[in-house]
């Protein structure tokens, strides 16, 4: 099926039953609660990032520490949204899949950078687990920005419950979705997360 935004942003699209800590590329969408604007603003069609909206960015990174057998691709913090693809690495062979203990994750606000710690993590992490991360952690901060530095506050919580998720099947699929990416912010105005335009995300 031909990747369709003003459709595929409504909902997850996870496959019954597939492994989401298998080898592969993903792609993934999250979009802020009540599609409020809280990262930044799009001028010319270039997007300029706040102080919240470069954290995000920051916390994106950051993902390459904790999670070892990920990397982070192609990505954009849109002023309610954020797109960008995660790669899951095969494990190395031979490989001890525990898990190891994480730090907590209210230690991990103490004002420094996130790619500063030394995080440690299993092999392999499945993508929720991910993404579930990356999501405490932005609102954490985002939680300490609202109180310290003034901040637009947020309804309730940060980011939407749910998040878009699609597997990527092949490198035309990838290159298509690079494309997408980098082409978002010239899009705005016709995006379906525009909180102007009607969109059931």
């Amino acid at each position: 099926m031909a990747y369709d935004p003003a459709r595929h942003h409504r909902q997850s699209i996870r496959l019954r039953g597939f492994d989401y800590s298998s080898a592969g590329a993903y792609f993934i969408t999250l979009c802020t609660q009540n599609r409020a604007c809280l990262f930044g603003d799009i001028a010319d069609g270039v997007i300029v990032l706040n102080s919240a909206g470069q954290m995000v960015n920051d916390w994106w990174l950051a993902l390459n520490q904790k999670f070892p057998g990920i990397q982070t691709d192609e990505s954009v913090v849109m002023p309610n949204h954020f797109h960008g693809i995660i790669v899951i690495n095969p494990p190395p062979v031979g490989a001890d899949p525990r898990v190891c203990p994480d730090p907590d994750i209210e230690d991990a606000t103490d004002g420094e950078l996130p790619h500063s710690r030394d995080w440690g993590e299993h092999i392999g992490s499945p993508l929720l687990r991910v993404m579930q991360w990356f999501k405490t952690m932005t609102t954490n901060y985002y939680i300490r920005g609202v109180k310290e530095n003034g901040w637009p506050p947020f309804e309730k919580r940060v980011w939407q419950r749910n998040y878009y998720d699609h597997i990527i099947r092949n490198e035309a699929d990838l290159t298509r979705i690079q494309a997408y990416i980098r082409n978002n912010p010239a899009l705005w105005q016709v995006d379906q997360l525009h909180p102007q335009n009607p969109s059931k995300w």
